[in-house]
């Protein structure tokens, strides 16, 4: 079946049935040696860890390097799947995402500094033969529809349990 048929297909269930689009996603992760953590999602595994200088080993992204690239994945499936719903040409697209961190929030050396990202930027690099209202039409779509980027721009309700 092709993208196209897909997406359709599927957005046609989701307007038929509104509770077959909710879904819980699930990880497990377990703090290894220092900081490394391995993660099972589904049937993939991987390996975060940190940078030796923030007294890691180096076996993997950090998880704020895991933020930036989920956000810039998600935006390269969230442009390829609205340009194919839109029957917009779209012959490659990539993505360079930064983010700009103060560690002095994380290391509680100044509880005013936020532990996160100050500021995240995202360069979509597109190679399309689409005019550029449609190009400013599907980064419209894309701003609209991606969830990662909802997730980081918007406050997401979060429920943090401690079990013994």
């Amino acid at each position: 079946m092709s993208l196209k048929a897909t997406i359709e297909q599927t957005q046609q269930a989701f307007a038929d049935d509104p509770k077959a689009a909710w879904a819980t996603v699930k990880t497990q992760s377990e703090l290894t040696d220092r900081f490394r953590s391995e993660i099972n999602i589904r049937h993939h595994e991987l390996v975060i860890d940190e940078p030796p200088s923030l007294g890691g080993t180096d076996s993997g992204p950090n998880p704020i390097e895991m933020i930036l690239a989920a956000l810039g994945s998600c935006q390269e499936i969230t442009y390829r799947a609205f340009a194919t719903a839109m029957g917009i040409p779209l012959t490659k697209i990539s993505a360079r995402v930064e983010g700009d961190i103060d560690f002095r929030g994380f290391f509680g050396v100044d509880d005013s500094v936020r532990a996160g990202y100050q500021q995240i930027r995202i360069v979509m690099d597109i190679e399309s033969d689409a005019s550029d209202e449609q190009l400013a039409q599907l980064k419209q779509a894309v701003d609209a529809h991606c969830p990662v980027l909802d997730m980081l721009a918007n406050q997401v309700p979060v429920e943090a349990n401690l079990n013994r």
